[in-house]
């Protein structure tokens, strides 16, 4: 490493910095093509050098690693450290001289001007030992993020080392780095700098929450210090280098260091909550081994109430009942096909922006592909869940007509605690498990941000879920953001009876009413999308902060979403009401699959442009979207669900109606619940870049996990506890549950 004159022993010596921009940066005797730097006076002149130097990758290459040693504040000069020979002892040799060459080609990271004595104090402690090539020093360095090659294929994201960094002993910080430009006419500059952001297929900043959305026009740069220095420590010492290596750039970086980023090995126990957690649910799969152990070798005499609780956590006995393909009577069949078909849809679409939060060193060539119509598949997330509302509805309508029709009235406290009791439990035991057991099944770079953060919210925000009230309070604060749409359904449900009532009571006004309701709820998406400029369809260029007000104003809102239910429950009078003997002409068939084709274009195929590379979003375009597409998408099905109830379906209805769809639907809860879990247990475990490919978004192992999650989820919870649920409500015995009410158990 170079050594000033003058220098006296045991300090510290930093390059003198004159007006040169590289002579911030560079050490004097480096050399390229054997040409000095510091005989260039601009960047310009050293780009005019040689025709094969870009703009843009040389100005990253010496901002990035002008982050190495950094200040938090004061003269400039020190911000560059270089390591004095008198810090160590006269002993030369091989390590030395190696550790002199790797570093003065990349210079190492320390907050060594901290105003916090003890970080600044490690250091030091840490330059001299790198200087002494010390392994541990060494480890600390190389785990630090370098300058990759590919940075104009979107190759920005630099993880570093995090195990490596933990094992030395270090501090793992993953910083974020804006990096926008300022004004300039360069349109070179300009064109790099998109290609750097991957032509910025979403736009975010440095106060987007990031742990449902990644902030996708973020830099993540990881750093590793010693472990007495601060998120702010390592943020000031980032942010001065940045500002004085910009300037005059055209480029303005801004530094965000958060403090549940930056991690260092966990040396303590297992919280006495978690022990607590781990110990109930160690407690269900003993009941669970003894019931199934009891089922397997008791007698067939009549079990005692309390015998038939505890047999109600069998294995034998549940897994009998989830694989069974048998058709209960008075089965809406085809609602099982459409069901599995947008449970599949939806789960690409999450899939697809869990892979968002990942490194790739060809981003670019990740977003290009992306930047097409077909890509509707994913991005019309909000569509595929749309059907499940207006299902919900639909057998809501269907069973409770029932009742209805046979007694006059509807037990309404029956109805309301009965759904409750199916709901909680699972959704309970995975907010338990998300919160306390979760956050302690690994680590990594971003465990923290799409683990730990979630973890805390629902520490805090638990009872809202469990009140079902949760979607009220907003995306950024929710407790497992994904079950917003069981906050929906339920309060849906709650108001349901009132709407079912009247269209079987007084069917014209009845419809009038439901007519009235989705006419207002449309309404009202059309003029909140259109004058907030918000967007359903998650649009090419679409900004963190829409995709967030989106959901807060409009999404998560049952007010907003009443027009998919209350088509359900129109259509479930229908099919109560008109039975399954009908034979519809050709004709009218004919007719039929013509309009349900236009209704599938109009809210499937003719938003699609909106996914384009070069769609400029267009707020008439988002309001006409968000307030018909829903209404499209489920008549759609409504027809397809008509049609195979009727017996007119053909072959749609017997791929509808296919017996094993049974069995997906009997675990569409819980599959739905599960897949963000998992999704973020891998992304927060995601160590290092790799290569995008297609065939990611098709993960197979990732696949079986969801669904042995949820088996597991629904043996161990959801079955069990709706067995006591029905043990709970059971009919008297002369009125046994005949098999027309077994469709209400799978109201979702």
């Amino acid at each position: 490493l170079w050594r000033g004159a003058g220098s006296p022993p045991g300090s510290l010596r930093c390059l003198p910095f004159r007006s040169s921009f590289l002579s911030r940066v560079v050490p004097r005797e480096f050399r390229v093509f054997h040409v000095s730097f510091t005989s260039f006076t601009s960047v310009s002149q050293f780009v005019s050098f040689h025709s094969s130097f870009s703009m843009i990758p040389l100005l990253l290459a010496l901002l990035i690693p002008a982050f190495a040693v950094g200040r938090a504040g004061g003269d400039f000069n020190s911000s560059i450290l270089l390591l004095h020979d008198d810090l160590v002892d006269s002993q030369d040799g091989a390590p030395i001289a190696l550790a002199k060459n790797l570093l003065s080609l990349s210079p190492p990271f320390a907050p060594v001007d901290s105003t916090n004595e003890a970080c600044r104090n490690e250091s030091l402690e840490y330059m001299r030992n790198l200087r002494k090539f010390d392994l541990n020093a060494i480890m600390m360095y190389d785990a630090t993020a370098k300058i990759p090659s590919g940075l104009l294929r979107g190759n920005m994201n630099q993880f570093g080392d995090f195990p490596m960094c933990l094992q030395a002993g270090g501090q793992y910080c993953l910083a974020y780095v804006d990096i926008k430009l300022a004004a300039t006419d360069y349109s070179t500059l300009a064109s790099a700098h998109t290609l750097l952001h991957s032509h910025h297929a979403f736009r975010s900043t440095l106060n987007d929450p990031g742990h449902r959305v990644p902030r996708f026009s973020s830099m993540h740069w990881a750093v590793c210090v010693p472990k007495s220095c601060t998120p702010e420590d390592v943020e000031e010492a980032m942010t001065a280098a940045a500002d004085r290596l910009s300037d005059g750039t055209g480029l303005k970086p801004t530094v965000r260091v958060n403090s549940e980023m930056c991690q260092v090995p966990n040396e303590s126990g297992l919280p006495a909550s978690t022990l607590f957690v781990g110990a109930i649910f160690v407690g269900l799969s003993g009941i669970i081994v003894l019931s199934t152990a009891y089922d397997y070798f008791r007698s067939a005499e009549p079990a005692s109430t309390g015998v038939e609780m505890l047999l109600a956590f069998s294995l034998k006995k549940n897994c009998r009942k989830l694989f069974s393909t048998d058709i209960p009577a008075d089965d809406v069949s085809s609602m099982h096909g459409i069901r599995f078909l947008n449970a599949i849809m939806l789960y690409i679409s999450h899939k697809s922006m869990a892979l968002f939060f990942n490194p790739y060193s060809n981003r670019v060539v990740m977003t290009e592909m992306l930047g097409k119509p077909w890509t509707v598949v994913a991005r019309a997330a909000s569509l595929y869940t749309d059907p499940f509302i207006m299902m919900s509805g639909l057998l809501t309508s269907y069973s409770l007509g029932k009742k209805l029709m046979k007694s006059q009235s509807i037990n309404v406290p029956q109805e309301i605690s009965s759904r409750l009791l199916r709901l909680m439990p699972t959704l309970g035991g995975l907010i338990l498990f998300c919160t306390f057991i979760l956050p302690h099944l690994g680590s990594g770079p971003q465990w923290p941000l799409v683990v730990n953060h979630h973890a805390e919210l629902c520490k805090k925000y638990w009872w809202r879920n469990m009140m079902f009230v949760h979607n009220y309070f907003g995306f950024q604060n929710m407790c497992l953001t994904h079950t917003h749409h069981v906050g929906i359904d339920t309060q849906l449900f709650m108001v349901s009876p009132i709407f079912i009532y009247l269209v079987y009571k007084w069917p014209k006004e009845g419809m009038m009413t439901l007519f009235t309701v989705g006419t207002l709820s449309t309404i009202l998406r059309y003029y909140t999308v259109y004058s907030q400029q918000l967007n359903l369809y998650v649009h090419f260029g679409n900004s963190v902060q829409q995709m967030f007000n989106t959901a807060d104003y409009s999404y998560i809102l049952p007010t907003h979403r009443a027009t998919v239910y209350v088509i359900g429950i129109a259509m479930g009078y229908i099919l109560r009401q008109w039975g399954k003997d009908i034979k519809l002409k050709t004709s009218h068939l004919t007719l039929g699959w013509l309009i349900s084709l236009v209704l599938f274009y109009q809210s499937y195929i003719w938003p699609s442009h909106m996914g384009d590379r070069f769609y400029v979003y267009d707020r008439l375009d988002a309001a006409i979207y968000s307030a018909f597409s829903p209404i499209s998408w489920c008549l759609f099905f409504c027809w397809i669900i008509f049609t195979s109830h009727t017996g007119n379906g053909g072959f749609i209805s017997d791929l509808a109606c296919w017996r094993g769809f049974q069995i997906t639907t009997r675990l569409s809860y819980t599959f739905y619940l599960t897949q963000f879990p998992v999704f973020f247990f891998n992304v927060g475990r995601n160590l290092y870049s790799e290569a995008y490919s297609f065939q990611l978004l098709f993960d197979v192992k990732e696949t079986i996990a969801v669904v042995m999650a949820s088996i597991v989820l629904t043996l161990m919870i959801e079955m069990p506890f709706q067995n006591l649920r029905s043990m709970m409500i059971k009919k008297p015995a002369n009125h046994p549950i005949k098999p027309a009410d077994k469709p209400v158990e799978k109201v979702q």
